[in-house]
Order: C-alpha cells, then structure tokens, then sequence
C-alpha cells in the first residue's frame, strides 16, 4: 500500500456523511415547503419590483447618461470616460472635494467626539435634567435640514444674534457677516452641521452606555478606576458598533452635503464653501451639463459606499 493511498483513504467516510446530509436536506423539502418558498417570493415581488423600479433603474440610467456630453435638449455626444477624468482634474470639483474634507471634521469627527464625552457623562449615573439635556440635543435631528438652515443664517447675520452678542460683551471687533467672509464661512457652516449631527451621536452613544451592565461601572469603581479610564476601559470598547454606525452616516452626511449649503451660502462667497452635491445640482439643472452632473452623482455613490464598507469591516475585525 503506498503512501499516497493511506493519505487519500480516510477523505472517503469523511465526504460520505456531508453527502448523505445533502441529499437528505433535498428530500426534506416537501411540496408544502417549496410552495411556501415561492409564497415568500410571490409576497416580496411587488417590493422588490417597486425598489429596482426606483432605485436601480435609475442608476443606471445615471451610470449611461456619465458617458455623454448632453446638455439635456440637443442630441447627446459619446465621450467615454472623460467625464470621469475632468472630476479629478477640474479644478473647482478638486476644491469642492477639498471642503468636503473640512466639512467630515465638523459634521463626524467633533460630533462624535461630543457625544461620546455626553455619554460618559450621562453613563455615570443619573444627573439633574439629563433629560432636558437630551432633548435639546436631539432638537435638530426633529427640524429639517431647510429649518435650520434658515435659523442659522440669521444667527450668522449681520444684525443676528451672535453678532449682537458680541457686541454686548464688548467685542464688537469680531463681528462680522459670517456667512459672507471668505475665511470663515466654510467653519461657520461646519459648526451648523456639528450642532445638527452631535445630538444623533449623543442617543447612539447614550443607548449603547444603557446597554451595559451596570456591574461593569461598579466593579470599576471599586477598584479605583476614575472618570477617564473608565471611558477608556468599558465605555469606549462597548460603544465600537455606535460608533461604526454614526461615523458612517456622519461622514456619508458630509459628503453628500446640499440643501444646508444651498440654503445658507449656495457656494458663496465666491466659491468657498462649494460641494460635489452643490456642483451636481448646478450642472444638472442651472447651467445643463447632464453627462458631467451624473459622473458627479455616480463617484459620490461609490465613495458612501466604499466608506460604509471600510468602516464596517474595521468595525467587525476589531470586535472579532
């Protein structure tokens, strides 16, 4: 008997069982099973049907139109990928994306930063109007995003009252129409979109702190353990799928930021506070570049993707 034969012999009882289980699996599946099966496929075929109608059709559609250049009424003109190449390559779209890099700090990285000091805040134990505190954060994720814009922009105003404020305390210095200055219009706009995306971190933070043993905090604070290591220790490794969670719609948020820009600056001053979301709008409806508008929206949907991806595998191979 030669080796190879003793090496092979024992793979065959082994690979008989798996089949048999198999086949038994198969005939298992009586009439009424498989009919339930197509029940199941029968009641989500409209859904299923409604969603690809709404949703993949006009990818697709999208996907076509990036490969022309068609201002939307006069024929359409292949053009291949240059669509593709002039978003790397024009310089107003390299400066939107630039913004946007600015903006992911104020609308995920400071937000989540904040709630996360809420939670180990509210987590240690019961505070007097914790729940008033709650709903005063959670007060921007109610209000449309139009709403708040408009709020806003007259706080930034000239005569708002932030300005008022600061003249009251005797920096009239400082004042200024917020929303108008090159310099600080872009971070103006970012304080907006922490104040709006703080409160959603705080109720993910604040929930996942809920959810932990109380036992942990106490047997914490038995041993010595203060405030700062005890975020380190059990608050923060509890919260890593909270966070996962908020960093992707935050950032996602980010890229995709219009209706607050449109409503408060609309690019300005000048073109300092433009967005990729902001320059689709205006290629697709104000001056008709539909070819160039649909690159746009299809690069913007592949990064939220490749974001929600990679924050959801670093997730998952930390927690393994």
């Amino acid at each position: 008997m030669s080796s190879s034969e003793l090496v092979r012999r024992p793979e065959v009882p082994a690979a008989a069982p798996a089949a048999r289980m198999r086949s038994a699996r198969v005939r298992s599946l009586t009439p009424r099973v498989r009919r339930r099966r197509w029940l199941g496929l029968a009641f989500a075929a409209p859904a299923l049907l409604f969603y690809g109608f709404v949703v993949l059709v006009p990818i697709l559609q999208s996907l076509n139109y990036s490969f022309y250049s068609w201002d939307g009424v006069s024929a359409a003109r292949w053009v291949g990928v240059d669509n593709y190449v002039s978003f790397f390559t024009d310089p107003e779209l390299l400066e939107s994306l630039g913004h946007v890099l600015i903006l992911v700090i104020f609308f995920a990285l400071i937000p989540i930063a904040l709630g996360l000091l809420s939670a180990a805040l509210l987590g240690r134990g019961k505070m007097t109007g914790s729940g008033v505190y709650r709903w005063l954060l959670f007060l921007p994720q109610v209000l449309t995003s139009v709403v708040v814009a408009v709020i806003w922009k007259r706080i930034y105003g000239p005569d708002g009252p932030l300005n008022s404020a600061l003249r009251a305390v005797g920096l009239g210095d400082l004042a200024k129409n917020w929303l108008g200055d090159f310099t600080w219009a872009l971070p103006a706009l970012g304080v907006i979109g922490t104040w709006t995306a703080m409160g959603l971190c705080m109720v993910l933070f604040v929930a996942g702190v809920a959810a932990v043993p109380n036992e942990l905090f106490e047997q914490a604070r038995i041993d010595g353990a203060g405030p700062i290591r005890e975020f380190f220790s059990i608050t923060l490794p509890s919260l890593k799928g909270q966070v996962a969670v908020a960093l992707t719609l935050t950032v996602t948020g980010a890229l995709r930021a219009f209706d607050l820009v449109w409503v408060t600056t609309q690019g300005g001053p000048g073109s300092s506070t433009t967005t990729p979301a902001l320059l689709l709008y205006r290629k697709a409806f104000l001056n008709p570049d539909v070819g160039m508008a649909a690159a746009i929206g299809i690069i913007l949907a592949v990064v939220c993707l490749l974001v929600a991806v990679v924050i959801t595998r670093l997730s998952e191979e930390k927690n393994a």
